[in-house]
């Protein structure tokens, strides 16, 4: 049995061939054109002398040479890796090394820190630049310059599609290798979930290199032969401009954006194209659900609840009759969902039964990349361990209450503490250092570090904020520090984070 997940691709653009894949700005992609132009990505790829199975790194904005490359490395056999374009140069190098990438696909924005990644890895990498030119680099349209054969490339439904990186709280983060069948089931399930129609228009803000955005807007259009419209970059006037302009019906987003959309006049606007709203990546507020659903009259605003390790959708609510407002809803077709208590025994139901969230099913990750013991740490039993805690309650409704991985999910983006304390600790003046989320009516949370300095040493909160900021990407890096005279600790020495004041 083979099956490629580009062969979506080729099955809406067969159905559909002149029907626009995307949109930005003045200029629109039809499914025929972007179907073609991978497939030219495809053959200059192999033509380079990329064999099946090695991995090919895309770092780019909501732009339409992610989906070129996207369904490009897919149809060449290879593994796409997909980068926050935000990264520094020491973080692109260590996901380029780990990886083994041959070959970086960046914007020119992001083009010195791309380099700059590049060079720091022991095998050569080719960088790739859309949008303009870079010194040590190659345009874009070079990967486009071999005839589309039409090849897609026979494919194990169990390859390795898309490896995915994500992190707990210790250690480096850690690819989730996401298999061609896992994601398709995945935008298979969600996009019925979602009643995704052909005609519908979708709202592609949410970053396509997040799995939210890649599995449940990006593929599932694919799917499903609908439109998307795509805003590189998350501002609210925009976003309402691009509903009214392009008849937008459906809007996925994490709820700062929902946050933000409710501040905006829309006075004297046409979105009554707009139906439907998911949202995802964080818990979404009861009050701002009422507000958005007040605000844009005939809108259902559905919460849901995945993971980078379970290609996105792992739960939701389906329909404005059926949910619950706080509840991430219930396990989609063919996955289910358990709450363990420490010892490993499944709870019953009832807000009194808080345990761990643990999923089992089509949608869960096939292991982290070369990460034997961390796989085995995850996925017990066949069950992943998510270091959720919640519970479910009669009706088989699921609830997050809180995080056992002390997780902070900063605008929609997460934020492992341990890697931003790693990055405090090579501060010469700093000795201890711990890394919490406070509440942020915009953001959700915002990043607070806590330190304490090193005897007779100095350093003052601005200089810290600015040393981690040169080291981080722009969303990862502490806003605020605060110096202390010690950390407080338990008996084993480990610093209590809960005693800190958040």
């Amino acid at each position: 049995m083979s099956f490629n997940l580009a062969t979506m691709l080729r099955e809406s653009a067969v159905a559909t061939p002149d029907k626009p894949l995307v949109h930005i700005g003045d200029q629109s992609l039809t499914f025929a054109q972007v179907d073609g132009a991978s497939g030219r990505f495809a053959a200059t790829l192999l033509a380079r002398g990329f064999a099946p199975g090695e991995a090919v790194a895309v770092q780019l904005p909501n732009v339409p040479q992610f989906l070129i490359a996207y369904f490009g490395i897919l149809k060449s056999g290879l593994r796409m890796v997909p980068l926050n374009p935000l990264l520094t140069p020491r973080e692109i190098a260590y996901f380029l090394s780990d990886s083994g990438a041959r070959a970086l696909v960046t914007y020119e924005s992001f083009a010195e820190a791309a380099l700059g990644g590049a060079a720091g890895v022991d095998h050569e990498v080719g960088v790739f630049v859309v949008g303009g030119e870079a010194q040590g680099a190659e345009p874009f349209e070079r990967l486009l310059a071999e005839e589309d054969t039409g090849d897609i490339r026979a494919m194990s439904p169990d390859d390795t599609a898309v490896i995915l990186y994500t992190s707990g709280t210790t250690g480096q983060p850690k690819g989730a290798e996401l298999t061609h069948f896992q994601l398709y089931m995945n935008c298979t399930v969600a996009g019925e979930l979602f009643e995704l129609r052909p005609d519908d228009v979708s709202m592609a803000v949410l970053p396509l290199f997040h799995v939210f955005g890649l599995s449940s807007v990006l593929n599932i259009s694919v799917r499903f032969g609908a439109s998307m419209v795509l805003v590189p970059r998350f501002e609210a006037t925009a976003v309402l401009d691009a509903i009214e302009r392009h008849r937008v019906t459906i809007f996925s987003g994490v709820p700062t954006m929902y946050f933000a959309l409710l501040q905006e006049e829309v006075a004297g606007r046409d979105l009554s194209s707009l139906r439907s709203a998911v949202s995802g990546g964080a818990s979404i507020p009861g009050e701002v659900i009422r507000a958005f659903e007040e605000k844009f009259p005939g809108v259902v605003v559905l919460e849901g609840y995945g993971l980078s390790e379970t290609a996105s959708t792992t739960t939701f609510n389906v329909s404005a009759a059926e949910r619950k407002v706080l509840s991430i809803g219930k396990p989609i077709w063919g996955v289910e969902v358990r709450i363990l208590d420490p010892e490993g025994t499944e709870l019953p139901p009832g807000e009194e039964h808080v345990g761990e969230i643990v999923i089992r099913g089509h949608n869960v990750m096939k292991a982290y990349f070369n990460r034997p013991e961390a796989t085995a740490a995850a996925l017990r039993d066949g069950w992943f361990r998510t270091g959720d805690l919640g519970y479910r309650d009669e009706e088989g409704y699921f609830f997050v209450v809180d995080r056992l991985k002390d997780l902070v999910i900063r605008g929609g983006y997460n934020v492992y503490p341990r890697e931003v304390e790693e990055v405090l600790y090579e501060h010469p003046a700093i000795a201890e250092a711990a890394v919490v989320g406070r509440p942020d009516e915009r953001l959700g949370e915002e990043i607070l570090a806590f330190v304490a300095l090193s005897p007779g040493a100095e350093a003052a909160p601005e200089e810290i904020v600015e040393f981690c900021r040169e080291r981080l990407a722009a969303y990862k890096y502490p806003r605020e520090v605060r110096i202390i005279d010690a950390l407080p600790k338990g008996a084993t020495g480990k610093i209590l984070k809960r005693e800190l004041n958040r």
